[in-house]
């Protein structure tokens, strides 16, 4: 059983992170802080003080964090002390500090500057000395206050602080601010504060370090007309006495938490309690109340739910909510202690349908975030992955609970998707501790964050899968009792911890724990699955193969670990812990079989039993011919083939991971009908779409597709996500050879819900039917989606939407129809305007212009029509860019980027400007004009949105290094190291991804290097690396050039193996991974070597084995598996199937098995047999085959070319040691011969990442060169070589002997299958009918085919006989070869013997077609030495 773990006192903690700060200061922990300040609105200006009770480090030096402040006075104990304050940003005013750069040096400069600035925000600016010794010097009293001392260990029950009581000491610090731009906010009559990364440090001094965490008293006064909303519970409000218009908000917050969390919101606010729980208040300004009331309606059974579910009260107290006018607001939501800012813009009214659902989930998640990641917060930088998940899981356990299973199904399989395609790299790995020490919690920011969160709650639902959701409930329930308990001091919660949760209260084993953790959370990827069944009738089984990937680049690994990376993760064979289901629906019912293995070899076949059978019944086959037309035969023939898996198995369909228990990509090969029948019958959402997605990808779109897509549309049972998501699939399918049914059905659809068939118009708007109002919502955009043969929009398409913006009537509808109108207009956008349907454009334009000037009138509800216009007539304008003047639609669109405009319509303004510049004068000048939008944006939310959209055009335009301009680099260096990006850390980590992306690099901090200078002595250490390195390089790209040319050769199949400086650890690994099999060698090869005297011994053997194709094609079939050019790059090309041994699928029905005998040191022998496949050795290319540092040499002088015969070549090979190394470097000349030859070169197909198989034969002649004696041996063995044809073909003949007992077997039972027939029908005919059997002319065909196999039978044993004989006359000169040189007439008796073997075993090959031949070679190897290849 694991060990509970150790807790860790804030000393401690604190303590870890010490080397962070100063190198002349220690970190500070802090007891308790008080905060009092008197804010002036109409100066924009804050005064006041805070009182700090910290602890001093021995030094005495205490850092504080106090960016942009002006301090008057420092007091320690009462008494003033002596402080610093150091700038923490200078920032460079060089205007030529970058006059030619090129996007690489841009990128790597940005790296610098961005680094630079991360690192002075971890140290401290404020430093105070307080060092006064406790003992009474110079008149000097203790400044301790040991009633003070008292109440601290009282108010936190600190059992360490009685040992550090003279450390204690009470910082009071004076300051003000005034216009602050950072930190906090001012805009009218609206103060507040976001809780950006390290940015409380910028409105009042304290440690603003993400492990500080203690208990505060906020005191903030203001004018009697405003409200100041703060964190924790409000004590009192009490008038000013000197004035009696201000008045002072206290507030105490009696749990400790990080200074991030201290939030404060000032304005005119309208409080509106909650009328279902006392502990919510809910304010927002007067104007917005009504909206107020409309969307909080429902939040008390959020609050009251989560209390429920984790069997605890809120830990707060109280919570507030405060909704601040989305102009002021710098984002979306702000997250603090107690309290949770919102912009206005997410409020709604009971008019409005769209906002309900995001909104509902924002409020949700914000609530959640108090339990996990304020409440609980992580224990070290490494753990905050488990705090944003865990309060991800909760907000899904609200939408499963309050809007539906549905809803939390579907977005959790959107989710999934997004990570699959975005894990690709170390910077998604939630707990790597160098991952966390690089980025400084950048890898929370703009998508990258929102992708590690989707990560994280998927992780921990798998678990909750493993382990139960009760048993996952109990950890959550134990957690926060933990916490909540009064004598546990620590409210962190650490990955190590929460594994043990899982270990003693999830019930999940130790050893699945160990492997599930590293692999899901310590690194990066997610499996990708690829699936092939078949149904096997005669035995009622469901083969299924499987190919197992990654979506990982394994170049990454050993970054997420630090370098201690086992071998199988180098060598690319990783796997999941655990077991995927596999769920089979048959006529019968519903199974689920849990047998695939998500770790081992990546490719399995699996055999399912099913539990349905079908009754015996006959196939009518469609007989052949074809009628005058031809068209009645081939579509019954194909309707045939189609139904065939229906008709002939009891399988419905099947699905891998139906319970979604792993985060993984899935792509399953099955029949179309499988496919339909699981989007017709299947209940869940997850396999509804699915099969949607994948009936969309289907080559050629039949009616049968077509007429499923229109059912799941039609049937208002089916989940109405899923429904939009059908409408979308038949868009793509209204093609020609489907006779546009695609369109048909959504207009038809359409007409049938919202039009009136009396008049053929549309019906006034009516949408009190919810699910029907979005589907219906989303026909139009479907609709304009179409396109015909020529690539535009067909006119009927056309038509029908301007019907529908022409006719809209809203009159009598309950609701509002901004979002209907803003469909409407977005679907003009998607049109593509031909020659047929440009006629509609004029009236197009003319009711957008409508719009827009009703807009101007009554703005819509946040201005989302005016957004929606905005974008479709800048999408039209760049479609006719060449016909319509875009210096017009400029005009247009400028007063929408006025300040007195909605921020939304001043974002989609810009975004229309910078798509323009774009589109005319490329991204160089786009970019430029981006920059000037910032600095005249007020918004921070704008500004981050502009540079994001940047971000996007960068990564689809592509442009070269040449089309950016030095000055446009130079601008957005700047822009990176300007306080603007200070102000703003989002617009600065934008500003850094785009300048990697122009680099064409990944957007984020995990790749790029710190900035450090090395000593000459390592820096002449890593040049010399280098070079090295760039030989190696050029090497393998030579090599690279003559496999690139050989595998533009049809027909060949490549396998390489090669890793140099492979260690032994590794190579041990590569052995038993690589070379393992069931079928063990029995015995080794016996050599003989000539240059010890000519005693023999035993050498262990290396074979390497071809199989017949049989079985591996039908697996590659199942799969869909394209040959070597389009298989997957990221797919292993290892399959073994239904073999112990591991075999090779190519998709050129060959497969590779690798077999390795039991070895005796002292060399290695290799065998290589080809089964149906022609190995041609020349006097041209002379084998290497390197063994870890070892050499084989090979001579092939006198060995011939022997096509398509069951003889072998037999190679005599010298090796230095057992390292393997076998490349072909053949010329291009010698694969032409040996192609024109007729035979194939035997290639090397891709078992294992970078290890090689070759062949060289220049390397071979100088190492033969530099080894004269060597050499004079290997001439010796040239007899041997041809000695060894007779060991081939008794090989030969035992293969032989194995076919022909099982076809004989097969023979028999295709013979009593014939007789029973002929039985059978001998019944059916009666007495007096005639058989077969009584007729003459059958009877002597029959005589001729016995009488020609007995012929060929006395043909193969006399040439067995001829062999014995051959091998008795070579046995007598094999011995005297050995002793002396070969003599001419031996060499030329073995000549003559061989060209009559190749003569009789091309006759036999002629004669005897049905026995497959088997070639072998042999390379034997003897022991060099120990030097290297």
């Amino acid at each position: 059983m694991a060990k509970p773990k150790k807790q860790k006192n804030e000393e401690q903690k604190g303590a870890g992170t010490s080397n962070s700060t100063s190198a002349t200061t220690s970190y500070v922990l802090v007891r308790h802080q008080k905060l009092c300040l008197a804010i002036d609105m109409d100066n924009q200006r804050i005064y006041g003080h805070t009182e700090l009770k910290v602890v001093v480090p021995e030094n005495g030096i205490i850092g504080l964090y106090a960016n942009g402040m002006n301090i008057d006075n420092i007091f320690v104990n009462g008494l003033p002390v002596h402080f610093t304050l150091c700038p923490q940003h200078v920032y460079s005013k060089e205007e030529r500090k970058w006059l030619s750069i090129t996007c690489i040096d841009a990128a790597e400069a940005a790296g610098s500057v961005y680094f630079s600035s991360l690192e002075r925000e971890m140290a401290p600016d404020l430093l105070i000395n307080c060092f006064i010794s406790l003992s009474s010097e110079n008149g000097i009293h203790n400044l301790v206050d040991t009633e003070e001392v008292g109440k601290i260990e009282s108010n936190h029950n600190d059992a360490n602080s009685i040992s550090q009581q003279e450390n204690v000491r009470l910082v009071r610090i004076e300051y003000w601010l005034e216009k602050p731009e950072v930190g906090v906010h001012f805009m009218g009559s609206t103060l507040h504060t976001n809780n950006q990364i390290r940015r409380a440090r910028c409105w009042f001094p304290c440690v603003d370090c993400s492990l500080q965490r203690c208990c505060f008293d906020l005191e903030f006064t203001v004018d009697s007309k405003y409200v100041a909303i703060s964190n924790g519970t409000l004590l009192y409000q009490v008038i000013g006495k000197d004035d009696p218009r201000s008045k002072t908000y206290v507030y105490c917050v009696n749990i400790p938490v990080n200074p991030q969390f201290i939030t404060l919101a000032v304005a005119p606010f309208e409080v509106h309690p909650d009328r279902h729980n006392v502990t919510i208040s809910h304010m927002s300004m007067p104007s917005n109340l009504l909206k107020l009331q409309c969307t909080v309606n429902f939040f008390h059974n959020v609050f009251s739910y989560y209390e429920e579910y984790l069997e605890a009260p809120f830990p707060f107290g109280s919570y507030k909510q405060v909704f601040i006018d989305s102009e002021v607001a710098s984002a979306s939501s702000f997250v603090g202690a107690s309290m949770s800012i919102f912009s206005s813009h997410i409020l709604f009214d009971e008019r409005v349908i769209d906002q309900v659902i995001s909104t509902r989930i924002k409020l949700a998640h914000a609530l959640a975030r108090q339990w996990f990641g304020i409440f609980i917060t992580p224990e070290t930088a490494t753990d905050g992955w488990l705090l944003d998940g865990l309060a991800g899981f909760l907000t899904d356990i609200f939408i499963k609970r309050y809007l539906g299973n549905n809803e939390a199904r579907y977005r959790r399989y959107k989710a999934n998707e997004e990570v699959c395609k975005a894990d690709v790299e170390g910077s998604t790995a939630l707990c790597s501790s160098a991952a966390a020490a690089d980025l400084y919690e950048t890898q929370t920011i703009g998508v990258l964050g929102k992708l590690r969160s989707w990560k994280a709650v998927a992780i921990l639902q798998m678990l909750e899968k493993q382990m139960g959701p009760e048993n996952f409930r109990k950890i959550l329930q134990r957690i926060i009792h933990k916490a909540q308990d009064i004598t546990h001091t620590s409210r962190t919660l650490g990955t190590k911890e929460f594994r043990h949760f899982a270990n003693k209260i999830g019930n999940l084993e130790r050893p699945f724990l160990k492997e599930f953790f590293p692999r899901w959370v310590e690194s990066f990827g997610c499996p990708v699955l690829r699936m092939g069944l078949s149904y096997n009738k005669r035995r009622n089984m469901i083969e299924l193969a499987v190919l197992r990937g990654c979506t990982s680049n394994t170049r990454f690994l050993p970054e997420v670990t630090g370098g201690t990376v086992s071998s199988k993760l180098q060598t690319g064979d990783i796997g999941w812990p655990g077991m995927m289901s596999v769920r089979v629906y048959e006529l019968d019912g519903m199974y689920d079989h849990p047998s695939l293995p998500m770790a081992g070899d990546t490719c399995q076949l699996l055999e399912i039993q099913c539990h349905s059978k079908l009754a015996a019944r006959r196939i009518q086959r469609p007989k052949k011919g074809s009628k005058a037309d031809g068209s009645d035969d081939n579509l019954e023939a194909a309707a045939t083939i189609d139904s065939r898996s229906g008709l002939e198995s009891p399988l419905l369909w099947l699905r891998a991971d139906p319970e979604m228990e792993y985060l993984a990509e899935i792509n399953i090969h099955q029949p179309l009908q499988m496919w339909i029948n699981q989007l017709e019958r299947d209940k869940d959402i997850v396999a509804q779409l699915q099969a949607i997605d994948t009936l969309c990808t289907f080559p050629q779109f039949s009616f049968a597709i077509v007429n499923a897509l229109n059912n799941c549309l039609m049937d208002s049972k089916v989940f109405w996500r899923v429904r939009i998501e059908s409408a979308f699939a038949l868009a793509k399918t209204a093609r020609e050879e489907t006779d546009w049914a695609g369109l048909t059905y959504l207009i038809k659809f359409y007409k049938s819900r919202r039009f009136d068939p009396d008049i053929g118009l549309p019906r006034p708007n009516d949408f009190r039917d919810f699910p029907e109002y979005f589907v219906l919502e989303a026909i139009p955009i479907a609709i304009a989606m179409v396109r015909g043969c020529d690539g535009k929009s067909p006119p009927e398409a056309v038509d029908f939407i301007l019907q529908l913006l022409k006719y809209n009537d809203n009159s009598g509808n309950p609701y509002s129809d901004v979002y209907w109108l803003a469909g409407l207009v977005d679907s003009i956008g998607k049109i593509d305007f031909g020659q047929r349907s440009i006629h509609a454009l004029p009236p197009l334009l003319k009711r957008i212009d409508r719009l827009l000037q009703f807009e101007r009138l009554m703005p819509s509800y946040n201005g989302v029509l005016t957004v929606s216009c905005i974008r479709t007539l800048t999408q039209i304008a760049l479609k006719l860019s060449h016909f319509v003047p875009l210096e017009d639609l400029e005009e247009l669109i400028k007063p929408f980027q006025y300040a007195n405009m909605q921020w939304r319509v001043r974002l989609e303004a810009a975004k229309a400007f910078i798509n323009l510049e774009a589109h005319k004068n490329g991204l160089d000048v786009a970019l430029s004009l981006a920059m000037r939008f910032i600095e005249n944006e007020p918004s921070l939310r704008v500004q981050a949105k502009v540079l994001m959209h940047c971000l996007y055009l960068c990564q689809v335009k592509k442009d070269s290094e040449n089309s950016i301009n030095c000055s446009t680099l130079a601008s957005l260096l700047y822009l990176l190291e300007s306080y603007k990006a200070f102000v703003n850390v989002t617009l600065r980590h934008q500003t850094f991804c785009i300048l990697q992306i122009l680099a064409g690099r990944s957007p984020t901090l995990y790749h790029i290097p710190k900035p450090k200078i090395l000593p000459i002595s390592a820096k002449s250490r890593d040049a010399k690396v280098r070079d090295e390195q760039n030989v190696e390089i050029s090497a393998k790209s030579i090599d690279a050039e003559v496999l690139g040319e050989q595998r533009a050769k049809p027909g060949m199949m490549k396998i390489r193996f090669s890793r140099p400086h492979v260690s032994d650890e590794e190579q041990a690994h590569l052995n038993s991974v690589a070379f393992n099999s069931s079928e063990v060698v029995k015995e080794a090869d016996t050599t003989i070597s000539s240059s010890s005297g000519g005693h023999e011994r035993k050498l262990p053997a290396l074979k390497v084995r071809i199989k017949p194709p049989e079985a591996v094609e039908d697996v590659g079939n199942l799969i869909g598996i394209t040959p070597v050019g389009g298989l997957d790059q990221r797919m292993p090309a290892v399959c073994p199937v239904a073999s112990s041994s591991v075999s090779v699928d190519a998709g050129l029905g060959v497969a590779a098995v690798l077999e390795r005998s039991p070895c005796t040191p002292g060399g290695q022998a290799v065998e290589a047999v080809a089964g149906e496949q022609n190995v041609c050795l020349t006097k041209e290319v002379a084998p290497r085959l390197c063994l870890n540092g070892s050499q084989i040499n090979a001579s092939t002088s006198s060995v011939k070319d022997f096509q398509d015969s069951r003889t072998a070549n037999e190679l005599q090979c010298t090796a230095d040691s057992m390292n393997a190394v076998y490349v072909p470097n053949c010329s291009m000349s010698t694969a032409k011969k040996r192609e024109n030859s007729g035979g194939r070169s035997m290639d090397v197909v891709d078992l294992q990442h970078n290890r090689y198989v070759s062949v060289s034969g220049e390397d071979c002649e100088d190492r033969s060169e530099q080894n004269g004696s060597h050499q004079r041996d290997l001439e010796s063995h040239q007899l041997i070589g041809q000695s060894a044809l007779l060991t081939a073909e008794a090989s030969a003949e035992k293969s032989e002997r194995q076919e022909g007992n099982r076809k004989s077997r097969k023979d028999k039972e295709e013979k009593k299958d014939k007789k029973r027939k002929r039985v059978d029908k001998d019944q059916k005919h009666g007495a007096d009918g005639h058989h077969k059997h009584d007729d003459p002319e059958y009877l002597e065909r029959k005589r001729r085919k016995k009488e020609k196999r007995r012929q060929e039978k006395e043909q193969l044993r006399l040439q067995k006989m001829m062999v014995k004989e051959w091998s008795a006359d070579l046995q007598k000169p094999e011995c005297s070869s050995m002793q002396r040189r070969s003599e001419p007439t031996e060499a030329n008796s073995l000549q003559r013997i061989s060209e009559t073997m190749e003569t009789s075993s091309v006759q036999s090959r002629m004669e005897t077609t049905d026995v497959s031949s088997v070639q072998k070679v042999r390379i034997k190897i003897r022991n060099r030495g120990s030097s290297n290849c």
